[in-house]
């Protein structure tokens, strides 16, 4: 594992890479990560891809050190997407391409299926579905709305984190719990210590916060972003692999059972056993062989 520094129009990312990532002959792979935690999440399934053929890269999404800042202060899902596809652009990377994400990372990787632009040729999204395959259906809003009534009690940080000051302020033990209630029985001392380092200051922290501050303010989008404004609560154009963890405490499993029939033909979607939100770090073996199995097919 090395790093890389990539400048963008508006931010300077840096990811850590696998594989050769010069040799363009190979196909990428672009791995990104959610909140709290950084591109070191990747530890499992960066070598088990670059094992496989690719040149994998993750990035520290805008906002977490030693990515930078950005510029024009735009955290939106738009500007994710806008970083995933100039990413693409700046490897040289084609139709061959894999997008992995998780959670906001996920959110990320969901609108680019729903993209037009979309250039990549396999997507696979963990612990949060395309917005679109959460919707009730006809035939079940009551067990539906079973779900929604205990997600609202577990997306209670949602709320918390649209306070001004308060989470920079309590930061470090907010995200302590919500690992610990995320992903029970995990010990996340070591990605605890990364995220440390990515988010050292109240800038940075503010930032990482700013994904869902920035959410209910999409109309401040810089024009550069608009049009991909649509497409982050869109359904997915194209077959995607979706992975949950059976034992995630931050959004609710039964999701998982409900998105298959508002995937597009060709997609999967299975439940990880003894996992929770952080699947891919507590059960590598079962996420790295689901998404190889995915990507050979």
């Amino acid at each position: 594992m090395t790093q890389r520094t990539t400048a963008l129009d508006a931010v300077t990312l840096t990811s850590l890479v696998w594989g050769d990532v010069e040799d363009t002959a190979l196909p990428l792979a672009l791995l990104l990560h959610g909140f709290p935690d950084t591109a070191h999440t990747w530890r499992h399934l960066g070598p088990a891809l670059a094992g496989a053929g690719y040149r994998v890269v993750a990035p520290f999404t805008r906002g977490y050190a030693p990515s930078g800042l950005p510029a024009d202060g735009s955290l939106h899902v738009p500007a994710l997407m806008d970083d995933v596809l100039a990413l693409h652009r700046a490897y040289d990377a084609d139709h061959r391409a894999v997008l992995v994400g998780h959670d906001w990372g996920a959110i990320t990787a969901n609108g680019i299926a729903a993209c037009a632009a979309n250039p990549f040729g396999a997507i696979v999204s963990l612990a949060v579905p395309p917005f679109s395959a959460m919707n009730p259906r006809r035939d079940d809003v009551t067990r539906w709305l079973r779900i929604l009534l205990r997600q609202a009690g577990l997306s209670w940080y949602t709320l918390f984190n649209q306070v001004p000051v308060l989470p920079e302020r309590t930061f470090e033990r907010l995200v302590a719990h919500l690992w610990r209630r995320w992903s029970p029985g995990y010990d996340a001392r070591d990605d605890l210590a990364h995220l440390a380092r990515a988010l050292p200051d109240t800038a940075h922290r503010s930032a990482a916060l700013g994904y869902y501050r920035a959410q209910p303010r999409t109309w401040r989008l810089p024009a550069r972003y608009r049009p991909l404004a649509r497409d982050w609560v869109g359904a997915p154009k194209v077959p995607m692999l979706y992975l949950h963890g059976a034992d995630d405490g931050c959004l609710d499993a039964r999701w998982a059972g409900r998105v298959g029939g508002h995937l597009p033909g060709g997609s999967r979607v299975a439940v990880i056993e003894g996992a929770g939100h952080f699947l891919q770090l507590e059960r590598p073996d079962a996420v790295n062989a689901r998404i190889l199995e995915h990507l050979d097919n």
